[in-house]
């Protein structure tokens, strides 16, 4: 290893908040960032698609560790939903495969198709995505041909409003604001909003708003993060994210060092653990009456 290597010091742990461009895959993004951050461990909690733009959390060092926690936060999203047009990956970057008048479809027969896709309901993924079907990703199996069925899983949509209907010949554009539960597919609200209308539907727009308590007004574009690669530190994220657990010194000690501390109310969900000057031990998560370390960033 060469002297300058081993000297380098590595950047702090923390979140990138980008704001991903159009026609870039996540994996992209986490690349370009290795080099504006100059560290190889980086990752992202969940993956945007190619087409979309918007909130994408990205984790640096330490931070890698949180990613699969904060990918289980409530996302917002804006979207523009086509109705009168289906496509083989329930949006604008696949193929048209049918087509039906949707000139007539009235706005009220609209707005009763997006309640019935609001609360608890079930949802079948698109079968272009990367939930995996007998060990192989669902999008291979797709592309290659193959015929097969993906089971319908329980989100939640606890908002789904229309922003604005636009007509244009026999087509109808639904502008729509969406808050939902990790898991749910937005492209999957277009193609069911437009089966249950009788005319099929797909998306053609999609930005995320936000990804738990992060939003796009903490989100830095490519090139303001080529400028300036702005880290959010490790602790101010994590009490952002979680509820917060003052620790004693004792309790830090203790925790640091994988011990199980008393639990105190503060929910199953993960608890961002503190020592008393400020610094982050740990995500704990209570189980009766004991909290669980579920990952030390100290020791």
């Amino acid at each position: 290893m060469s002297r300058a290597r081993a000297d380098r010091v590595p950047p702090p742990s923390g979140l990138i908040i980008v704001d991903k461009p159009s026609e870039w895959t996540s994996h992209d993004v986490v690349g370009k960032l290795r080099g504006l951050a100059g560290t190889r461990k980086v990752g992202h909690a969940g993956t945007l698609d190619p087409m979309a733009t918007g909130v994408l959390v990205v984790g640096v060092e330490k931070a890698t560790r949180l990613l699969g926690h904060l990918a289980l936060t409530e996302k917002g999203y804006d979207a523009t939903i086509r109705l009168g047009q289906s496509t083989n990956t329930d949006d604008a970057e696949g193929e048209i495969i049918a087509t039906a008048d949707a000139a007539g479809v009235a706005e009220d027969d609209i707005v009763a198709g997006v309640a019935k896709l609001t609360g608890h309901i079930m949802q079948v993924p698109p079968q272009v995505s990367a939930i995996k079907v007998n060990g192989e990703r669902s999008y291979k199996r797709a592309r290659a041909g193959e015929s097969f069925e993906l089971p319908a899983r329980p989100v939640t949509v606890s908002g789904f409003e229309i922003v604005s209907i636009r007509r244009t010949g026999h087509t109808v554009d639904v502008d729509v604001s969406v808050t939902c539960s990790s898991g749910t597919y937005i492209r999957s609200l277009a193609r069911d909003l437009g089966d249950g209308l009788g005319v099929g539907g797909h998306l053609t727009y999609l930005r995320r708003t936000r990804v738990g308590p992060y939003d796009l007004s903490q989100a830095r574009t490519i090139d303001q993060l080529a400028t300036e690669c702005v880290i959010m530190p490790i602790a101010e994220a994590v009490d952002a994210a979680f509820p917060r657990r003052d620790l004693t010194a004792e309790e830090a000690a203790s925790v640091s060092h994988g011990g199980r501390p008393a639990a105190t109310g503060l929910g199953s969900g993960p608890i961002g653990a503190f020592a008393p000057d400020g610094t982050l031990i740990a995500l704990l998560e209570e189980h009766g009456k004991i909290a669980k370390p579920l990952v030390v960033f100290v020791a």
